[in-house]
């Protein structure tokens, strides 16, 4: 009962607080040119470090699907041109390809002399890096016209480069913990050289971008949900392919996982306290985490009956937060379109998670390509829904005058911003009281 009238008092709060703001001019908007650009650029240059990596993990297994990968990994260099072209048309976009899909290569320059312990072709390898940090650094800087300049550009691609070769390193060494940490923080730096590279864009081009910004705060907050959504689906790919193959490094990949849940609790609880923090994570950790667990002991027991009950189990959980970000977005994300894109991410994983089970890792890797842009989707529809409701809080004016230091002028440690936290974090701690009632009256 207590926990009950804490839960009414939040939402009575949510309710009081939302019709004020949703009085307000409804003019922002998460879909201008600059946001287009800037979610283009965290998609494509985030999973380039979730393929990079993954390749390297793969190649030095000598595992069964390492050439899949690697084909999705040059696909997602090669996807990257039209992008570039739009911009800066055909010629630089080109010169952009060769450069940057050049780069793949040294991949499996670390990856060869980490298998023969070869120390010569290891530094072959780090120079070869050294050499591409350079090149794509002066071409960035001189594309933007020192917009982005060119010591802060290769500052970064060093930095990210230095992140995709630890990850490996760590992940060769067996010291797994370490290798999902700086996995995590790799992710994230994408996010930064996106918003940089776009903003960058956008100054130089203000015309061709309607005069919007890529820095915007409904621009950050549609990056930062996207953010948060797509390392959930990479993280849930790969801890139920490295479950199926019971591999050393499973429970680091789940302990990573499970740090991205703590991203959450942490937020909800700096802002409703621990108890409501905590049937936060059980909401998402029982209905959704555990599911894909039970889905892959299923698959190696052959056990359809629990394969069906996770599948259960991950239908309830989009059933719920489906209901929740239609009741908490005031319609603004309707219910059932909240719950058919949920269910639709399920699905995507399900079927990624199939399609390596059966060996067919075309469609393994196919498939997450498609789960994995779906999520930006998400975050777009999510953003929009969420600014349409409270644009007050996303008008340019709003942006703080020092964002968090990153080094490189992007998101906080944990890449999202305090006031991103609290707009994603009221809905999330919401979303725990709405579903708790809800249950509580089926029973």
């Amino acid at each position: 009962m207590k926990h009950l009238k804490k839960v009414l008092v939040l939402m009575m709060a949510f309710v009081l607080i939302v019709p004020s703001v949703s009085m307000a001019n409804n003019s922002a908007t998460v879909k201008t040119p600059a946001s287009e650009l800037r979610a283009s650029l965290d998609q494509l240059l985030s999973e380039h470090f979730v393929l990079a990596t993954t390749y390297m993990m793969k190649s030095y297994e000598d595992a069964e699907d390492a050439d899949q990968v690697w084909e999705k990994l040059d696909q997602n260099a090669k996807d990257m041109t039209p992008a570039i072209a739009s911009v800066y048309g055909e010629e630089a976009a080109a010169k952009f390809e060769e450069i940057f899909r050049g780069h793949n290569d040294y991949s499996d320059g670390f990856v060869e002399a980490a298998k023969n312990d070869d120390e010569e072709a290891r530094e072959m390898a780090e120079a070869e890096v050294d050499e591409f940090v350079n090149e794509f650094g002066s071409f960035l800087a001189t594309a933007t016209e020192g917009n982005l300049s060119e010591e802060a550009a290769k500052e970064v691609l060093a930095a990210h480069e230095e992140d995709v070769v630890k990850v490996f390193d760590h992940y060769v060494n067996e010291e797994y913990e370490q290798a999902y940490a700086t996995y995590r923080e790799g992710f994230q730096r994408m996010f930064d050289i996106s918003k940089a590279l776009s903003s960058a864009i956008v100054t130089q081009m203000p015309d061709q971008f309607e005069n919007t910004k890529a820095d915007a705060p409904a621009a950050d907050l549609r990056s930062n949900l996207n953010a948060l959504a797509s390392e959930h689906f990479a993280l849930a790919v790969l801890e139920m392919q490295k479950g199926y193959n019971q591999s050393a490094d499973y429970d680091f990949v789940t302990w990573a996982e499970n740090q991205h849940t703590q991203d959450f609790k942490a937020a909800i609880e700096s802002i409703y306290g621990q108890e409501g923090a905590e049937q936060f994570e059980q909401v998402w950790q029982q209905d959704h985490i555990n599911a894909q667990s039970d889905l892959v002991t299923a698959a190696l027991e052959e056990d359809e009956e629990a394969r069906k009950m996770a599948e259960e189990s991950l239908q309830m959980f989009a059933e719920d937060f489906g209901a929740f970000l239609g009741s908490a977005t005031e319609g603004n994300l309707p219910a059932e379109a909240a719950t058919e894109a949920v269910w639709m991410h399920e699905e995507q994983v399900l079927k990624t998670f199939d399609a390596y089970v059966e060996g067919d890792y075309e469609a393994a890797y196919t498939s997450f390509r498609e789960g994995y842009g779906f999520m930006f989707g998400i975050g777009e529809t999510l953003g929009d829904a969420i600014v349409k409701q409270m644009p007050d809080q996303f008008n340019q004016e709003m942006m703080p005058e020092e964002m968090p230091d990153t080094g490189f002028g992007g998101t906080s440690d944990q890449g999202l911003s305090t006031w991103v936290w609290v707009a994603f974090g009221l809905l999330a701690a919401a979303s725990a009281s709405f579903i708790y009632m809800r249950r509580v009256n089926q029973k």
